[in-house]
């Protein structure tokens, strides 16, 4: 089992001494560093606990002005050793520190008194009282206080075995199956190339595996793995990691991108999150405010929009969506530190609940019920619940990254691939059935609605729509005619025995082979173009032109007389048509015009022959 403990201190409390006395191993590795006795960048080591536990360990710089690399650091601990000198006491990095672990949730933790050979004991009970007191209240109240002394050895064993107990009851990380890594060092060496270090959550990696840069998206491969310094073939959540990357040059990657599988990712710029605002904070965050929020190992300026109320005040906590001021790579309960630059001070902190949210308006307690559901961990229903013209099952998964067997047990309808929630589904079932209502009112003579008509009406893409059909017509909420769909009750009714579709038959059928045109048919016997295009469908009537109709019986006729003419001489012309059906050019030109487009019959010349 692999862990990753974090120091976290005031500047010169003897944080990266304690590091070197553990492991041997000097985390300031910078030349300034060196020259100015302070560390300034984020540093590492790594040891094996007295279990056979091994621990990663990242050293942050203790000064304000680098507060942005302590929190780079400070995100994805197991634990934290919170050191504070005996000879200074609780100070305001101290105190810094340790709302930034509360806001972060870093729940097990041990306070490291240090340079106790400079006090006496007195002062050490003062010391350890005022420490007392700054944790009260925080994720570390409880932690346990360790008195060291570096230089001489004085408590490192005790605090070894401190710190080996209190990793003794933790669960290995789980392995969601979506591993990354949130870099927080790049840098090239001679003969290999690109290499990225960060600590490795939410799944595993293997040499030769294809990944990506999040958010850039730039594909890249990995060639060798290291981790505590070793080479290995992959490695598990949980685990510091350098990675030797191929396909990318160290110029194309930075601090706070994140490495992860092809597509796993999608880059954010809109986030939904609870926000806590700090009881320290010397004003409430207010809606439109510009902060600098501190996410994994990014840094990036965000617009604060409240989602209830105007501000959240120091103490308070409230639902917000956070305007970025570009794309990050982030992943929904990723935990989040807020400050304001000017000047530069914790002031917030919380958890993402959406990274892929819509723009919500102000004051809506829908969009407050559903973050509510979300964050109490129903997060593949209201993610469904953002598409209601329905999603993939595999595209649901990807956004949530939950297991296949949860969509079994969502209160939705599912047809195939495609999913809806049981909201979505009653809702698109219902605008059909009033869309097809409407319709049938509208065209009583037609058999039903074109299927893109429909699609049209509902506002369902093309992707969607067949499985919208299938689970429409298994519901039974409709039935499809000949291509048409319609609702299960419509049917057409057309009484031929009397009114206007039985004037009209008997109009064509007095002069079957020259019948009037067909305006002037329908002028006569009041019938309508829905009537007629009734007739048609039915097959009571064959239209052959835009003002030529023949009835069913006059149309199987004069096919036959085509047929017998080109048997006899080998073609037909319209003339020899026209003779033989004892009718005008116009009614026999249009019929056999009609014959060529259902390929009954093919023009040669001023002749037609069969096909």
């Amino acid at each position: 089992m692999s862990f990753v403990v974090g120091t976290a201190g005031h500047i010169d409390h003897g944080k990266s001494t304690l590091i070197t006395a553990l492991t041997g191993i000097d985390p300031d590795r910078l030349a300034e560093e060196k020259r100015r006795g302070m560390t300034i960048d984020l540093g590492f080591a790594h040891m094996t606990l007295p279990g056979g536990r091994e621990i990663g360990i990242v050293d942050v710089p203790g000064h304000a002005r680098f507060m942005r690399n302590m929190l780079a650091g400070a995100h994805g601990l197991d634990a934290v050793l919170l050191v504070v000198a005996a000879d200074e006491g609780v100070m305001p990095q101290t105190r810094e520190h340790l709302e930034i672990l509360d806001l972060l949730e870093v729940r097990r933790g041990l306070v490291v008194l240090t340079k106790v050979d400079l006090v006496e004991i007195e002062w050490l009970d003062l010391v350890k009282s005022e420490v007392t007191a700054a944790l009260e209240g925080t994720s570390l109240e409880r932690a346990p206080m360790i008195a060291v002394s570096a230089p001489t050895g004085q408590g490192l064993g005790e605090l070894v075995a401190a710190l080996d107990a209190l990793l003794a009851g933790s669960e290995s990380r789980p392995d969601a199956g979506r591993p990354r890594i949130p870099i927080d060092r790049v840098f090239t060496i001679s003969g290999f190339g690109t290499v990225v270090t960060g600590t490795l959550v939410d799944g595993s990696i293997s040499v030769g595996e294809e990944m990506q840069v999040a958010p850039s998206g730039k594909p890249v491969r990995i060639r060798g793995l290291q981790r505590h310094n070793q080479k290995v073939e992959s490695v598990g959540p949980g685990s510091r990691v350098a990675a030797n990357l191929g396909g990318v040059d160290k110029n194309e990657l930075s601090r706070g991108d994140v490495l992860a599988r092809p597509g796993a990712m999608e880059p954010v710029r809109r986030v939904d999150a609870r926000v806590r605002v700090l009881a320290s904070a010397p004003q409430p965050v207010r809606h439109g405010a510009e902060v600098l929020m501190h996410t994994g190992t990014t840094e990036v300026g965000c617009r604060v929009i409240m989602l209830d109320g105007h501000h959240i005040a120091p103490g308070a906590e409230g639902w917000v969506q956070l305007y970025l001021d570009r794309p990050i790579a982030a992943a929904a309960q990723d935990r989040f530190v807020l400050r304001v630059p000017s000047p530069a001070i914790t002031v917030a902190g919380g958890s993402f609940i959406d990274v892929a949210p819509r723009k919500h308006p102000r004051h809506d307690s829908a969009v407050r019920e559903s973050l509510v559901r979300r964050a109490a961990g129903n997060i593949l229903g209201e993610e469904l619940r953002k598409y209601p013209r329905g999603v993939t099952v595999s595209a649901l998964l990807k956004a949530t990254v939950a297991p296949q067997a949860e969509v079994e047990s969502l209160r939705a309808r599912r047809i195939g691939e495609w999913i809806f929630s049981d909201e979505a589904w009653q809702s698109i079932a219902a605008r059909a059935a009033h869309e097809l209502d409407a319709y049938h009112q509208a065209h009583p003579f037609r058999n039903g609605m074109a299927r893109e008509e429909l699609r049209s009406r509902l506002g369902v893409p093309p992707a969607s729509f067949p499985a919208v059909v299938q689970g429409l017509i298994d519901d039974g909420r409709i039935v499809e005619r000949n291509g048409s769909l319609a609702s299960p009750d419509h049917s057409v009714v057309l009484e031929t025995h009397a009114g206007p579709a039985a004037e009209l038959m008997s109009l064509l059928g007095r002069q079957p082979f020259a019948p009037p045109s067909l305006p002037e048919a329908m002028q006569k016997t009041g019938a309508s173009d829905e009537l007629v295009r009734a007739l048609v469908e039915r097959g009571d009537v064959v239209r052959v032109g835009d003002d030529v109709a023949f009835t069913k019986e006059a149309y199987a006729s004069a096919v036959v007389m085509v047929k017998e003419i080109i048997a006899a001489g080998g073609s037909v012309t319209v003339g020899q048509l026209r003779d033989r059906m004892g009718a005008s050019r116009r009614p026999v030109l249009a019929l056999l015009e009609h014959l060529d487009s259902q390929r009954v019959t093919r023009r040669v010349g001023d002749a037609r022959v069969l096909r």
